[in-house]
């Protein structure tokens, strides 16, 4: 899929040569990365076109649409009724026989001719194409089927042998097209979720120049713009807001239903739909750099990613592509031995052919994969790692970081004299730690003056010191709840602290308790303190005083003990236990989507969101065996049935009814993946 079509991702182009991944029955579709088919669900395979600029590829299948599929088969339709009427199903069955005059029967073969040429060529070259990339498949099942049946008629019309199989062929091709057309629209309204999201942006925005508004399109935004955005009206690319007050709705980008409440300097995303209130904006990323094209190109490389279950299923494809024409030969020989006649044993290679098409096995897994990660990214999950989705159903322990997961991570100071508050605060100037920024905050709000330090040094799981003034000036823990705070080695004085908990972590954890899950955490900060919010959350296993390069050696002491660990921290200081974990969810993203240790992405700094995942990847998994088990299930009565084992009961497969079960079974199999949308997360 293209990663996003309406967004202007980029003002420049970067010129590098690709190898490009294109579909089989869509060579109009071309993308740098293996993957889906966004028309019709195939796997996507290799193919020697190039491609002269990497966004070369977003637009390459504009224009092309299913309706060409439906046209084809009302054509092949039409020529399929004349030449039913001359088929031995026509005299056998019905007794009826169409009038015969000089040259019917070449008349006949035009007819067939045009239904395989121009109805079937694209069955014809997407074969050729699997054949090219070495990834033999459906379509070249097809082809071998269809030309089967029309060199066999097309030989018996010209040497006069009475026998043929056009119309075999033509319906075979008919309810091959119709039941792709079918097929795709499953697979459109599969995806339509995803596309939706090219279309949250607006197409112009309000741009506040020289003190007058001028309506531009977006292409024309830059950063440093002033956009003037009205009550109702769509927030045209990320920004800061310098003027107004307004409650926004995010939930088409978090899933948050709630409209969240926006002041001036507070960060707005493209594509949320603004309150009651008018609002200034001063655009801070626009095209690529704006959060929904990062979501829509999370999403994208996550559609475009294997599973497990995907890789099984590619290989149990390729597989029954083989079987298939093994089947088909030993079906073919069979018959020619029984003497049945080759006009017999043709239908019955034929059959065999069709019904084996591993098409609905192609799609089984891929279809169900792209919808739920659309229904992820609908609900605030970035799914980076289809792979962390498939594995989410087997954690039973997540492991938490609490500053700014379990707690809010907002420090306050609630006790503290001037003098040291500024001492601490020279020594946490430049710290990024959130204790750090509450003391540097109150001395600014206290109008304190804040000398210079030098020579600043972390003390993992302790605090800090650093040289101010000539002096060593110590901030940090010594075995207690609040942070003291030494010149010299001599205490100057203590600052306490309040962090609150979260109110949504006490739900979250219940939810995970209730499913089965056990919970840890882990924490730089002492024993005391982290004693206190395991108490508080119900916490029985907990880690203190943990470095953040220690942390991914509390992960495998977990996973030492035979448990599969979710990890859960902020992506930042917590990369090496996030990558070290069975899976890794970085929470509170905000705006950087990028965070390339974690295999999941909440976009909320929400807790609660975290059982989401393990519900979605239950779902999913269940409907990837369903479509698994009915996929190549059905072949077991399907191929002996085909090749014409119950033919001395009288009953027989025809090709063209091998077609219909070949296509339901795709239908069947994408309908269910469908299904999956009406979950609840």
């Amino acid at each position: 899929m293209a990663h996003v079509a309406r967004v202007p991702l980029c003002t420049q182009q970067i010129i590098k040569f690709n190898a490009m991944y294109t579909c089989p029955m869509h060579p109009e579709v071309l993308q740098a990365k293996p993957g889906m088919c966004p028309e019709c669900g195939m796997n996507l395979v290799p193919t020697n076109k190039k491609v002269h600029s990497e966004h070369a590829e977003h637009d390459k299948h504009a224009g092309h649409n299913t309706a060409s599929f439906l046209i084809k088969f009302w054509i092949a339709l039409v020529l399929t009724v004349p030449i039913f009427f001359y088929s031995e199903m026509a005299h056998s069955v019905f007794g009826i026989h169409g009038p015969e005059f000089l040259g019917w029967q070449y008349v006949l073969l035009l007819f067939g001719s045009a239904v395989f040429f121009y109805c079937g060529w694209i069955f014809l070259t997407g074969a050729y194409r699997e054949l090219r990339a070495r990834m033999p498949g459906m379509m070249m099942l097809i082809a071998l089927a269809i030309i089967a049946a029309y060199l066999y008629s097309f030989v018996s019309i010209i040497l006069g042998t009475g026998h043929d199989l056009l119309f075999e062929l033509s319906t075979l091709i008919a309810i091959m097209l119709l039941g792709h057309w079918i097929e795709m629209r499953s697979v459109q309204g599969a995806q339509g979720a995803l596309k939706e999201l090219s279309k949250l942006l607006p197409d112009q925005a309000e741009v506040i120049r020289d003190e007058k508004t001028a309506v531009v399109p977006l292409s024309e935004l830059r950063v440093g713009d002033v956009v003037l955005v009205r009550p109702g009206a769509k927030i045209p690319a990320d920004g800061k807001i310098i003027d107004g007050r307004s409650e926004i709705n995010e939930s088409v980008i978090t899933g948050e239903s709630k409209p969240v409440e926006k002041i001036m300097g507070d960060m707005v995303i493209a594509g949320a739909i603004n309150g009651d209130g008018s609002l200034k904006v001063e655009i801070v990323g626009i095209g690529e750099k704006t959060f929904l094209a990062g979501v829509m190109r999370l999403v994208a490389d996550a559609q475009a990613s294997k599973s497990r279950l995907q890789i099984l299923s590619d290989r149990a494809a390729f597989y029954l592509t083989l079987i298939a024409i093994g089947a088909g030969s030993i079906t073919f020989v069979a018959w020619i031995l029984l003497d049945a006649g080759i006009s017999t044993a043709t239908e019955r290679l034929v059959a065999v052919l069709i019904i084996t098409c591993p098409h609905a096995l192609g799609l089984a897994i891929p279809l169900v994969a792209a919808i739920s990660t659309t229904m992820a990214a609908r609900n605030g999950l970035l799914i980076r790692q289809r792979s962390a989705l498939e594995s989410a159903r087997n954690i039973d322990t997540v492991l938490f970081d609490k500053t700014g997961t379990l707690t809010e991570g907002k420090f306050s100071v609630t006790s503290a004299s001037d003098e040291t508050v500024a001492a601490a605060a020279a020594v946490e100037k430049e710290s990024e730690h959130p204790i750090g920024k509450a003391i540097v905050g109150e001395a600014q709000k206290r109008g304190l003056t804040v000398a210079q330090a030098q020579q600043f040094k972390r003390l993992a799981g302790i605090g800090a010191q650093a040289v101010v003034e000539g002096k060593t000036v110590f901030v940090g823990h010594r075995g207690g709840t609040d942070i003291v705070v030494e010149v010299d080695g001599v205490s100057l004085g203590i600052i306490k602290l309040a962090d609150t908990i979260r109110p949504e972590a006490k739900k979250a954890l219940q939810t995970l308790r209730a499913m089965g899950v056990s919970v840890a955490m882990i924490t730089g900060d002492s024993e005391e303190v982290a004693a206190e919010v395991a108490k508080e959350l119900g916490i029985n296993e907990y880690f203190a005083r943990v470095r953040p390069e220690e942390k991914s050696q509390k992960v495998k002491l977990l996973q030492s003990k035979g448990k599969k660990v979710a990890m859960v921290g902020d992506g930042v200081n917590d990369a090496p236990a996030l990558t070290q974990a069975d899976i890794g969810i970085a929470i509170g993203a905000g705006t950087n989507v990028a965070i390339e240790s974690a295999g999941i992405i909440l976009v909320r700094n929400d807790p609660r969101d975290i059982p989401k995942i393990f519900n979605l990847s239950n779902f999913t998994y269940s409907k990837m065996i369903q479509n698994l088990f009915w996929a190549t299930g059905y072949n077991v009565i399907a191929i002996p049935l085909a090749a014409g084992v119950l033919a001395p009961e009288g009953i027989i497969l025809q090709p063209a009814l091998a077609a219909v079960f070949m296509s339901a079974s795709t239908v069947i199999v994408a309908f269910n993946a469908v299904l999956l949308r009406n979950r609840k997360l």
